[in-house]
């Protein structure tokens, strides 16, 4: 019998809903099937938040920071416990204790073996010394460098008399025309019979191809990167990740150091079109402080390689001039952040003048409280930044910090000649430093760094005198300035000062 046309419609839908129907019971059953791999997937997670909120707890240095961490891994398991994993996890616990193998308490008594010590000096600044865990060290010449142009002559001028070894690191080489000058410099020397050695940072020089490392290694040159026993899946490898070599350091024969803030690339020479003239410091010392610098490296090539470099301990050392140098390492393996403590006692310190010139200010609560207090009692204190970005993040957030230190009336200078990118710290007619650490969270609690601090009046001059010609080319911002910045602005520096402690 035939169907009427109501029927097949009644028909019709039966045969769909039914295949409707067969297909969610599919669904289902293979959703059930794989429930057990779903649930410990989703338990695996909870239990990595778990031990990361633990840890978080356990290791916590400030209460801000914590909570957020805390907040953020109970209510967003994933992704926050494997980002956690990249930068909140800190393990430097083997770097610590390659450091107390290598001797580094035994270094005060090496230098009063060798009457280095100036005694006089570390006694005037024991918060530097103690964090340096070395005292400041007689005998020494100490040369100011402007510039990548004078920087680098005169590091290759060094280079090329090396006679017994070269250590060589920076935070970024680039296989630039600068960096080929470097690479043949250093081919140069090893194939004289100088063992030379070239340490970089892996995040920093992430462009540097193998290329460029294999023609080192096959000239006899060993070449480490700083994270290549700790990589991204290795165990503790995420954690490592966060935390950089920024030091540059250049020692030819613990006789003669170079430290400051130049990296490896042609844009240190000024000649990228993007930046213009890169406006930088570097400083050469001879005589003690350069093994001082000999042993940071050390330290570093040892963590980063597992091999231990030859050191037998000169019968005597070099005093070529009469100028006192202190060598600070600092890094995420210190018990505090002893980075930020020294500069902090240096702040408290002054009385007269306080100028610091860096290309980042993300200071932390503790810096901006010294620094309002330094201003509150009459210091001239003064913060010389660049006025244009190379980290467009960091240089908002600069910004918002930058903003409040002039609402407290402490002066914000502009660089305009180029790109700034300088690390140097004036205080009073007392002391000044150059070196890597900028003045923000990531220099002075996450990034290994060094800094060398003079106390003697030849070195503070010339500081000062290079400083009166760097603020000739700034412009001060005002108050003005300040109010009326567009909403817009506002907005996304204060935004990206939220990230401060990562920055």
């Amino acid at each position: 019998m035939a169907l009427s046309d109501d029927a097949r419609l009644i028909q019709c839908r039966l045969w769909l809903w039914g295949g409707v129907l067969v297909g969610i019971d599919d669904i289902l059953r293979a959703i059930i099937a794989d429930f057990h791999i779903v649930a410990a997937i989703t338990a695996a997670i909870y239990l990595l938040a778990f031990i990361c909120a633990v840890r978080e707890i356990m290791n916590s240095r400030t209460s801000q920071g914590s909570i957020a961490w805390l907040l953020s891994l109970g209510l967003l398991p994933f992704p926050t416990a494997f980002l956690y994993l990249i930068f909140g996890w800190k393990a430097f616990d083997d770097y610590a204790t390659d450091r107390i193998r290598n001797g580094r308490a035994a270094r005060p008594l090496r230098a009063k073996d060798l009457a280095l010590i100036d005694r006089e000096t570390s006694h005037l600044w024991p918060v530097q010394t103690k964090v340096s865990e070395v005292p400041f060290l007689n005998g020494n010449a100490v040369e100011l460098l402007v510039d990548g142009r004078a920087t680098f002559d005169s590091i290759f001028e060094g280079i090329a008399k090396a006679k017994d070894y070269l250590l060589v690191q920076f935070y970024i080489v680039r296989d630039d025309a600068l960096g080929k000058e470097l690479a043949e410099r250093l081919i140069e020397r090893a194939r004289a019979g100088v063992s030379v050695y070239l340490l970089y940072d892996d995040i920093g020089s992430t462009g540097m191809p193998k290329r460029y490392r294999t023609q080192l290694r096959e000239a006899g040159i060993k070449v480490a990167g700083f994270n290549q026993r700790h990589k991204f899946l290795r165990v503790y490898g995420p954690s490592r990740i966060n935390y950089r070599n920024h030091r540059k350091i250049v020692v030819v024969d613990g006789e003669h150091a170079w430290v400051g803030g130049h990296n490896v690339g042609v844009e240190y020479l000024g000649e990228n079109p993007r930046f213009g003239r890169w406006r930088d410091t570097h400083v050469r010392v001879s005589g003690p402080a350069a093994l001082g610098c000999a042993l940071l490296f050390r330290e570093d090539w040892e963590w980063a390689t597992g091999e231990t470099l030859p050191a037998t301990p000169p019968e005597t050392v070099a005093t070529p001039g009469d100028q006192s140098v202190l060598v600070m390492g600092s890094g995420p393996a210190d018990k505090l952040e002893e980075c930020a403590i020294a500069f902090t006692d240096i702040i408290g310190r002054a009385r007269e003048r306080l100028w610091i010139v860096s290309p980042y200010f993300v200071p932390d609560t503790d810096i901006r409280t010294a620094l309002f207090a330094a201003k509150l009692r009459g210091v001239d204190v003064r913060v010389m930044l660049p006025d244009e970005p190379d980290h467009k993040l960091v240089w908002l957030a600069s910004i918002a910090h930058a903003d409040a230190m002039i609402e407290h009336g402490v002066e914000i200078h502009r660089y305009q000649d180029g790109f700034l990118h300088q690390k140097v710290v004036l205080m009073d007619d007392q002391i000044a430093s150059i070196g890597s650490v900028n003045f923000d969270n990531r220099s002075f609690a996450i990034n290994f760094e060094i800094t060398l601090w003079f106390t003697d009046k030849k070195t503070i001059d010339a500081v000062e005198a290079m400083l009166i010609e760097d603020f000739k080319s700034c412009r001060q911002v005002s108050i003005e300035e300040v109010r009326t910045r567009t909403l817009p602005l506002r907005f996304m520096t204060q935004a990206a000062r939220l990230l401060s402690p990562l920055l």
